[in-house]
């Protein structure tokens, strides 16, 4: 091992461990990770560093704890990678790790897939989802949080349309990585009227061409609304 690179702390060495078996097709979701006296003596550490590892890979989404014996208790592998991601993404994004323009750039290449894919395969419930959403939107008792979450909920409900499971949990946690900043931003507008007016307009174009199947309108309409209002909310803080 290189004098530069430090050796794994013992929380670590079982992480590695449990990573191992994941990538290599072992362990799937729903399989169990051996008690944690066996772990320990399998990896060669303490079992507090298996505690410790666990707690770990829970706080990644990638196993859960339970109390009790059988199927139902011990420590298995899941799959929430949306509730990882956001918890991820909203920390760096408050560091400064992520600008907010790079964060953008991404979403507007995620969300133009999204809403192309959505355009294709949207059932009549999907639609019919994205058309309750956007009723909620032309509330104007609703406060800017408010609008905001159900804002969130449509370009989710886009996603999910899409039919591709990454795309919606990526979509999940860029959205909520960027709440406050977006809060922030949407507040410091000269006229937060002016803006929810432009939004709902180009919300209900977005829908009506993912309703008509019109994909290259769809994605056209959608980068516009995601610059359009990166552009309102940065233009007094450049």
């Amino acid at each position: 091992m290189s004098a530069d690179v430090p050796p794994k702390k013992a929380w670590e060495l079982v992480v590695a461990w449990v990573e191992d078996r994941i990538l290599s097709g072992e362990y799937v979701v729903g399989s169990h990770l051996p008690a944690e006296r066996d772990l320990a003596q399998r990896v060669g550490v303490s079992r507090p560093a298996v505690r410790e590892a666990v707690r770990t890979l829970e706080a990644s989404g990638v196993v859960r704890s339970a109390v009790g014996a059988g199927a139902a208790g011990g420590t298995r592998i899941t799959g929430v990678p949306h509730t990882a991601l956001t918890r991820l993404l909203r920390l760096h994004v408050a560091l400064a790790s992520f600008p907010t323009t790079d964060v953008t750039e991404v979403r507007v290449a995620l969300e133009r897939l999204s809403t192309r894919l959505a355009s294709r395969r949207a059932s009549a419930g999907d639609v019919a989802q994205m058309q309750q959403l956007l009723v909620a939107m032309d509330d104007d008792e609703l406060t800017m949080a408010e609008f905001n979450d159900y804002d969130t909920g449509l370009h989710v409900a886009i996603a999910e349309a899409a039919g591709n499971r990454l795309a919606s949990d990526l979509t999940i946690a860029i959205r909520e990585s960027m709440r406050l900043p977006i809060l922030s931003g949407l507040a410091a507008l000269d006229s937060w009227t002016d803006t929810r007016e432009i939004l709902r307009a180009q919300h209900h174009a977005v829908v009506a061409a993912i309703s008509a199947q019109d994909a290259e309108h769809a994605v056209t309409l959608m980068e516009e609304h995601i610059r359009t209002a990166y552009d309102r909310m940065t233009s007094l803080h450049p």
